[in-house]
């Protein structure tokens, strides 16, 4: 499993944040989907969130998380996936004491970072 991470060596720029990075592995804010690489350290969790443009694949390739979709909470491990569907709540987080690492499929006709409302945030960017 730790050639997992090895994929990075074809990803573009690391974009770090405080929950942990993402890489863009293909495509752009304009082509109709993009595919990310996104890690979450230890006890990391991305804001309440809800997008107005896009929906996304998650398929979990390292680690346990907790994700919200809408009102309900699932716990994921290696090879599990969800589908979130454009303007429904969701979350990760990770619950385990490794990094949580998954591939992020987006599609819509929009993909930048600005479509992204958030609702909570540990980090203060609500």
């Amino acid at each position: 499993m730790s050639d997992l991470l090895d994929i990075e060596c074809l990803t573009t720029e690391k974009f770090h944040r405080p929950w942990g990075w993402y890489s863009t592995i293909h495509g752009n804010d304009y082509n109709g989907y993009k595919v990310k690489m996104i890690c979450v350290y230890p006890k990391g969790r991305l804001s309440l969130q809800t997008h107005n443009k896009r929906s996304e694949h998650w398929v979990i390739i390292r680690g346990h998380a907790k994700v919200q979709l809408g009102g309900d909470f699932l716990e994921l491990r290696e090879n599990q996936h969800i589908y979130i569907p454009k303007q429904t709540l969701h979350r990760i987080e990770n619950l385990g004491e490794t990094n949580v690492v998954f591939i992020e499929t987006q599609l819509g006709d929009y993909l930048g970072e600005d479509d992204i409302i958030r609702y909570e945030d540990d980090y203060n960017r609500v």
